[in-house]
């Protein structure tokens, strides 16, 4: 087994000049950094009182768990000589708030659509897409279901 660390840094950057001494007088404006990548300006959801032109931490989990299956799919079918030459996943997730302000993601959907360079390609194109759910380090790291929906098409 090997094992990988990875570093970021959360820098909020929403004082107003009173800090927290007031629920609304604060923005939940923060920057995500990580050495040598570009900074992504983030907020909370528009919801929770935040910037709706920033990222927030749900969309960046969707969108993380999007990218993982995406990343482990075209491996799996590079090895197997199916020829992917387009890729789009629209996914979405379901989360739910409690009353105490806590609250999870119920269920995560992924819906690639995937061009395949041959017809004959489509049937191994859609199977994989279970083992790449199989493989992918971050639906094997949450506790709710990630569904997929693919569609697959020979171009």
């Amino acid at each position: 087994m090997t094992r990988h660390q990875y570093t970021t840094t959360v820098r909020w950057t929403g004082n107003q000049g009173t800090g927290t001494a007031s629920y609304r007088g604060y923005s939940r404006s923060h920057d995500l950094v990580a050495d040598g990548r570009p900074v992504l300006a983030a907020s909370s959801d528009p919801a929770f009182r935040g910037e709706a032109d920033r990222w927030n931490p749900e969309l960046l989990f969707v969108a993380a768990l999007s990218e993982c299956h995406l990343l482990q799919y075209l491996h799996l079918c590079a090895v197997a000589g199916v020829v992917v030459t387009g890729y789009e996943d629209t996914a979405g997730g379901t989360m739910e708030t409690t009353p105490d302000g806590g609250g999870a993601f119920t269920e995560v959907v992924l819906r690639p659509v995937v061009t395949v360079a041959d017809a004959s390609m489509v049937e191994q194109a859609v199977a994989l897409h279970e083992r790449a759910h199989e493989l992918c380090f971050l639906a094997s790291s949450v506790r709710m279901p990630v569904r997929h929906e693919p569609t697959v098409v020979a171009g």
